[in-house]
């Protein structure tokens, strides 16, 4: 008799061809398909009884020999349909999909049968997405996209994963640095392609949200701009600048996290502390200027540019360097300090340097955690100044108390940190 567990994977089988049948079925009014949720049911069933016949049998060709004929079938039925004028692929390649989706089940991989089913049915629901999408990106981004791929994939493998450096210093790892090139330009990168999906132009909030994916700095150094123009929108512009700010804020978290997530959870209550208060300022603000006024967004550069790639790469070297050594001669108040002059220019190297200080040596998390705030806290500062200096005097008069604000939140939060 079948035991339980063959059970669960013929049924397991079954409803995953079924839910791939069941999106095929939703699109047969706009595409002439040879598939649907009958169909789909069908063929996952049968790469599950191939699979289970050829284990049973000791003939592991059976699922072999089963999917040639299945081809066969599958192209026979595309040479149909293009000839009504549907010259798609996606359904046929979807059933054969399908029948290694049934297989999966049957070899007691449920998991991973489970996890394609749900990204076929991803991809497959994302058709006119993914369409959009692919008309917005330029070949350039293409070019600079495979370029860092072929860096990444094919030639980091090749650099040495060994620490370089003077004695007691030795933090400089060519291989680790790339890695943290890749994760950044990961994180830019997904901010890159939001701008590109949902536009360009938005609200003034919205805008401040989408630029802080990208560059809060240049939200700041445009709205700030923008109010010697406009000062009557102080209050506006001032939400956008700070709802770029405040996703600084949560991305450090994230990129920490990936990194070291035992550093990330230290330093989360302060980061935290820091966008609550971001996001009440925020709400002050939008109860005091409503506006339909627009801005526009630049996606920027694409993060995968080599250019940008390599110099992030000799930043986060320099910055861990100078980190180790303050923190070795100086203690922990030179870890401070290093932490307050990186923050002047970029967070994320002096971010992801203390991950990787606190990875080698957890007994400096807290000063490690303490650091990272202190260089948000500068960076942060540093972008008051410009609004401030660079703005009307209305959008002053709204960003000096939020200054102040943020520098007290920032005080407190390197206090829970540590």
């Amino acid at each position: 008799m079948m035991d339980v567990n063959t059970a669960w994977q013929f049924g397991a089988a079954l409803g995953l061809g079924m839910l791939i049948g069941l999106e095929r079925e939703r699109t047969r009014g706009e595409e002439r398909t040879f598939a649907g949720v009958r169909t789909f049911s069908l063929i996952a069933l049968l790469g599950a009884t191939s699979a289970y016949a050829g284990a049973q049998l000791a003939i592991p060709w059976v699922v072999g020999v089963v999917f040639a004929a299945l081809v066969l079938l599958v192209a026979a039925a595309y040479q149909v349909t293009a000839k009504n004028g549907s010259i798609g692929a996606t359904t046929e390649v979807s059933a054969l999909l399908t029948f290694l989706i049934g297989g999966l089940c049957l070899w007691n991989e449920v998991e991973i049968a489970g996890a394609v089913a749900v990204a076929t049915m991803l991809v497959l629901a994302l058709k006119g997405w993914l369409h959009d999408l692919a008309k917005k990106i330029e070949p350039a981004d293409v070019a600079a996209t495979l370029k860092f791929a072929i860096i990444t994939l094919i030639i980091l493998p090749l650099v040495p994963n060994t620490n370089f450096g003077p004695s007691g210093l030795e933090v400089i790892n060519p291989y680790k640095t790339w890695l943290m090139v890749v994760l950044i330009a990961g994180l830019n990168f997904a901010g890159y392609i939001l701008v590109k999906v949902v536009g360009r132009e938005h609200g003034l909030g919205i805008t401040g949200l989408l630029g802080g994916l990208v560059s809060s700095t240049a939200v700041t150094l445009s709205f700030s701009q923008r109010s010697r123009g406009e000062p009557a929108l102080a209050p506006v512009l001032a939400l956008a600048i700070l709802l770029a700010w405040t996703v600084m804020f949560f991305r450090v978290v994230v990129e920490v996290g990936v990194v070291n997530l035992s550093l990330a959870q230290a330093l989360a209550p302060g980061m935290v502390l820091m966008g609550v208060v971001s996001f009440a300022i925020c709400y002050l603000l939008w109860r005091q200027g409503r506006s339909d006024e627009k801005g526009e967004v630049s996606s920027g550069h694409n993060p995968f540019e080599l250019g940008d790639a390599v110099k992030f790469g000799l930043l986060f070297a320099v910055v861990i360097f100078v980190a180790r050594a303050a923190q070795l001669y100086f203690g922990d108040t030179g870890l401070y300090l290093a932490g307050a002059l990186a923050g002047l220019t970029d967070v994320d190297a002096i971010a992801l340097s203390m991950a990787n200080l606190a990875q080698q040596e957890p007994e400096v998390a807290g000063a490690a955690a303490r650091t990272i705030v202190i260089a948000v806290i500068s960076n942060t500062l540093v972008k008051c100044g410009m609004a401030i200096w660079l703005g009307a005097a209305s959008l002053r008069r709204a960003m000096i108390p939020i200054s102040v604000a943020l520098a007290l939140a920032g005080g407190i939060a390197a206090y829970l940190v540590g």
